[in-house]
């Protein structure tokens, strides 16, 4: 049981974190306020106070996961390479395989999340929202390597990413993370493809 926390914003990663880890456990039908209160620790009605609605609680749970993630993917920045992908095939395995092996909760809850966007508009509006920083954040990263299509070049590596991602956390590579060599190799061989040399 998590200890409780004083402080407004405490509580409100407290209870967010909760609302993630039930919906890596359970999915989203285990997404309850009651539920979130007992994950937490928390006094029930705790969770209501925080998030009144089911869309509140959606929401604070997609912020909370964006600020995680970003927490795992560039804990110290991606380095941004200067007319050239020196380091970057480094930098870009290294914080995926940290997010396959250390992170796959907040995978799952990510998928349960995105699902769950595809039914209700107003969490894909905020999903989509909340999710613009991480590509914004790519397609500068491709345009300092020297793409010509910067834009173009952040798609294919995402859902190149996101296609590895998935297979690991839920498809038929889900027993086996690839070491950081075969990552590292993988986005050597996207980045060469996509910028040449």
């Amino acid at each position: 049981m998590a200890a409780r926390t004083t402080t407004s914003t405490s509580r409100a990663e407290l209870i967010a974190d909760a609302a993630l880890g039930l919906l890596a456990e359970r999915g989203m039908r285990g997404l309850t306020h009651r539920a979130v209160d007992g994950a937490a620790g928390l006094p029930q009605g705790s969770t209501s106070n925080y998030a009144r609605t089911r869309q509140a609680l959606l929401e604070a749970a997609v912020r909370r996961l964006a600020e995680r993630e970003a927490a795992v993917l560039t804990p110290d920045g991606l380095p941004v390479p200067d007319g050239g992908t020196d380091g970057l095939p480094d930098a870009l395995a290294l914080a995926l395989h940290r997010y396959l092996t250390r992170h796959r909760e907040l995978l799952v809850a990510r998928y349960e999340l995105a699902l769950e966007a595809t039914r209700r508009p107003e969490l894909r509006e905020f999903y989509d929202a909340t999710g613009r920083q991480f590509r914004e954040q790519l397609t500068a990263l491709m345009a300092a390597a020297g793409s010509a299509e910067p834009e173009r070049h952040a798609l294919s590596l995402t859902a190149w990413c996101e296609g590895l991602m998935f297979s690991c956390a839920a498809g038929s590579h889900h027993a086996a993370v690839p070491e950081p060599a075969e990552l590292r190799t993988g986005f050597r061989e996207l980045l060469r493809g996509m910028l040449g040399g």
